[in-house]
């Protein structure tokens, strides 16, 4: 249940009147002791570099950002260049979050990992990261995303990883992590859970803000020695919108630079068929922290859809609330129908299959690219690649199979 209250009292890790902490007070203890953990990791070389180790040497950043020729050519208009994270160690730009949040637990003491899981990516990141250090892991995940995801399930269970169906509610994203939320309630000495966005309450927000930022800091750098200059627009999909903070958060003070995310505009504006919360939700909370929610007007958490699991969740991370209404970034939505339209036309263009939560973002490029002037600049974040999704672009593009 969400509600529109929020407290004045001053409350750490607050993006304008959105983030803040509301969580049962088993919780609390947990909370700043992550907090105080995070902010001494953060000062320490030690940590720093071993981060830096992995992200190269294990991971593979960084990153290439590579100019779609092809893609910018047949759209006319702005030059367009991908920020490619589908490129990184198991597909997607989960793998920063997860191993940054993973030495963390480390320092901490925590050997076992819980997490939660919609597309599977984040569950994945996960189940990688625990292999690699040796610490039990603990994925929960909806049973409408475990039978859209099936490949990915199989990728967590051969990593040695333990996946809990979720039967409960719509059975996707938002259920999942109200699970995995009993279980820290309940493990709360011995365990760390691994949220996956920027989402939850503080010091999630910040923090995977913070471990995501390593994709806008190389962009930045990466188009000034190609073009000398700063992009006009970076667009990235938003789901709970960790990619999109992650890119996002090292042009914030450029203001030149106009930030576009893209969330789910499922199939239809009703309540219930899409998960656009900046469109059609309201503030309210839900699951530790104030943002924007989709709610009836009792205050229920709405029914959501989308045609990719990463973007199917009823709120958006604070941080992006706060840009929104700030006027900073600019939220847009892509149907189910212009995704697929946007993954075909992008395998088809330039050899690269993006993610069906990616997709969302090359949509609106194909839309807002022919308007622009010949030498404006376009930085899309291909946030993952779409191997995961071959089972549901097999079912939504049928006549391929002919």
């Amino acid at each position: 249940m969400a509600t529109s209250t929020h407290t004045k009292k001053p409350t750490p890790g607050r993006f304008g009147p959105y983030g803040g902490r509301y969580v049962p007070e088993t919780l609390m203890a947990a909370l700043e002791e992550l907090d105080r953990a995070y902010g001494k990791a953060k000062r320490d070389r030690k940590f720093q570099r071993e981060l830096d180790d992995l992200r190269r040497n294990y991971a593979g950043r960084p990153t290439p950002l590579f100019f779609a020729r092809h893609l910018s050519r047949k759209l006319g208009g702005a030059k367009i260049y991908l920020k490619r994270e589908d490129l990184l160690h198991t597909g997607a730009h989960k793998i920063n979050n997860c191993l940054g949040q993973a030495l963390l637990a480390v320092r901490m003491g925590k050997r076992r990992i819980i997490a939660e899981t919609g597309a599977g990516q984040h569950g994945v990141a996960t189940a990688t990261v625990c292999a690699l250090l040796g610490l039990e892991c603990v994925v929960y995940m909806g049973t409408e995303d475990m039978r859209r995801q099936e490949l990915n399930v199989f990728r967590m269970r051969l990593l040695g990883a333990e996946v809990r169906a979720v039967e409960a509610g719509s059975r996707t994203l938002k259920d999942a992590i109200n699970e995995a939320m009993r279980d820290w309630v309940t493990n709360v000495r011995t365990t760390h859970y691994l949220l996956g966005s920027v989402l939850g309450a503080h010091p999630y927000p910040m923090m995977v803000r913070d471990f995501q930022s390593v994709i806008g800091r190389e962009a930045r750098a990466q188009i000034l020695k190609a073009e000398g200059r700063l992009p006009n627009a970076i667009i990235a999909c938003v789901g709970g919108g960790s990619n999109a903070m992650g890119i996002f958060y090292a042009f914030l003070q450029d203001k030149k630079v106009k930030l576009i995310g893209v969330e789910a505009g499922g199939r239809g504006k009703k309540l219930g068929e899409h998960a656009a919360r900046l469109d059609g939700g309201s503030p309210g909370v839900l699951q530790g922290t104030f943002s924007y929610v989709l709610q009836n007007s009792h205050g229920q958490i709405a029914a959501t859809h989308s045609v990719s699991a990463g973007l199917d969740y009823p709120g958006i991370g604070p941080e992006h609330a706060w840009l929104h209404e700030s006027g900073r970034a600019e939220y847009v939505s892509a149907s189910d129908a212009e995704a697929l339209a946007a993954c075909q036309f992008l395998s088809r263009t330039e050899g690269i299959i993006p993610a069906l939560e990616s997709a969302h973002a090359i949509a609106e490029c194909v839309k807002r690219a022919p308007k622009m002037k010949k030498n404006d600049l376009v930085i899309v974040n291909v946030s993952g690649r779409g191997d995961k999704d071959m089972g549901i672009l097999r079912e939504e593009l049928a006549g391929l199979n002919q």
